[in-house]
């Protein structure tokens, strides 16, 4: 039917038509009656609905303002009792995880409980996992209506990568179409920086190939050197790779400061301004410092509970308490064992563009001075030594190039050489073969 995606959606047994106004919509019904007619199919009169302005279709609203989800499918997940199993888990994420569209961040949200997910970790139900099974309870009862797309004109996507995920908002005319995140995969945790915000462009690009393949696309990123990407003379393979994938799109890329999935915290709540002043009104938003980072997951930290409780004991005189409760080693400030806080923390130390990627000795040399966690110098020596940037671009790190030498052979009358490499034998070896 080449009406199909025009003025009609079908999905087995269910016919959707949509117009723009009464006359087009009557025009667009006898079409697809008269089809059905022709074709000797029948639709039962009592299941049939005509001439609405808001209907429910596969789970969602849809209306002239947008789409929104089904009220009688959330309340079946706010009604959902805390899981018991990890089969319980894996239903409740797959039901939240059809409107995943509407929700911002939610592979960070659900990451607690998708971890319990995993081959052979050992089910434990742990504050985190409660938290994030009441957050995105919470999240889909203050659900935004998302917008239609309208692919005539161009969209603008932000991407953003946070500390263990990837996430992207697609928008038009100042309005979230769609959310899109999901978790870092186990080598990804390795990348750098910019590798993981070019992995966020990447995989915006292919979750909304439908929408943007085609069409104008504005890129927001948080990483000023990806403006350049598409003109860099020399690329890592894998930057290669993606770079082939953008090149199939109408795009240009834009650098704004700050993370991308904040612009629709205001489209939340059915707030349409532009995109221009969305971006404007996010660099008014201030968000926890290092410090307070740091102060926060104290005291969630069972460690630093347990020093606390012996601070008094004379092994443990180097760790004071100020009047805040907050914990101090020879006055630095005392890190707690969480991964994703201390990589925070040495990326602001060495990828920052006050910083400029320092050797591992001068950066403990910085770092030491406020912080302080057990085995801090080898974790930093660790950061250092896999930081892409510096292993292929720091001096200590080429071999210096040589003076050129001639080739050495035998001299004889009217002769010349070959170079022939066998590698059939068990040793790979070179054999010069005279010729003439």
């Amino acid at each position: 039917m080449n009406k199909l995606d025009k003025f009609v959606v079908v999905f087995i047994d269910d016919i959707l038509v949509y117009s723009k106004s009464e006359e087009e919509h009557e025009e667009h019904l006898r079409t697809v009656l008269t089809r059905l007619r022709e074709h000797q199919l029948y639709a039962k009169f009592s299941k049939c609905a005509f001439w609405l302005r808001e209907v429910s279709f596969l789970g969602h609203i849809l209306s002239e303002k947008g789409v929104a989800v089904n009220p009688s499918k959330v309340e079946d997940v706010l009604n959902w009792k805390q899981p018991k199993t990890v089969t319980e888990i894996r239903s409740f994420l797959s039901l939240a995880g059809y409107y995943r569209r509407f929700i911002k961040d939610f592979s960070k949200t659900a990451k607690p409980m998708t971890f319990l997910t995993k081959k052979n970790a050992k089910y434990l139900w742990d504050p985190k996992c409660e938290e994030a099974f009441t957050s995105l309870k919470k999240s889909l009862t203050s659900a935004p209506v998302l917008a239609q797309p309208n692919v005539t004109k161009p969209f603008d996507v932000y991407c953003d990568a946070f500390g263990n995920g990837l996430g992207c908002v697609l928008m038009q005319e100042g309005r979230v179409i769609a959310y899109a995140s999901r978790q870092l995969r186990k080598q990804e945790a390795n990348y750098a920086t910019h590798d993981l915000e070019l992995a966020a462009v990447v995989h915006a690009l292919k979750i909304w190939r439908h929408y943007l393949l085609g069409n104008t696309c504005h890129i927001y990123i948080d990483h000023t050197s990806l403006k350049y990407i598409l003109t860099q003379p020399e690329l890592n393979m894998r930057q290669q790779r993606w770079l082939e994938l953008i090149k199939d799109y109408d795009l240009e890329i834009h650098y704004h400061p700050g993370k991308a999935n904040v612009v629709a915290d205001a489209l939340s709540h059915a707030i349409e301004i532009a995109t221009e002043q969305l971006i404007e009104l996010y660099n008014l938003i201030i968000e926890p410092t290092i410090k307070e980072q740091i102060i926060a997951a104290q005291k969630q930290d069972k460690g630093m509970a347990h020093i606390r409780e012996g601070i008094d004991e004379e092994k443990r005189a180097c760790f004071t308490l100020d009047d805040q409760g907050v914990l101090w080693f020879k006055g630095r400030l005392v890190v707690p064992k969480d991964m994703e806080l201390r990589k925070k923390i040495l990326d602001e130390a060495h990828t920052s563009m006050f910083t400029m990627h320092p050797g591992s000795n001068k950066m403990y040399e910085d770092l030491k001075q406020k912080f302080w966690w057990t085995r801090m110098k080898r974790e930093i020596a660790k950061y250092v030594s896999e930081c892409d940037i510096c292993q292929r671009v720091k001096a200590d790190h080429l071999k210096p190039a040589g003076m050129l030498q001639p080739l050495t052979y035998h001299p004889g009358s009217g002769r010349t050489f070959t170079w022939i490499s066998l590698w059939a034998c068990p040793a790979p070896r070179k054999v010069m073969i005279p010729y003439g």
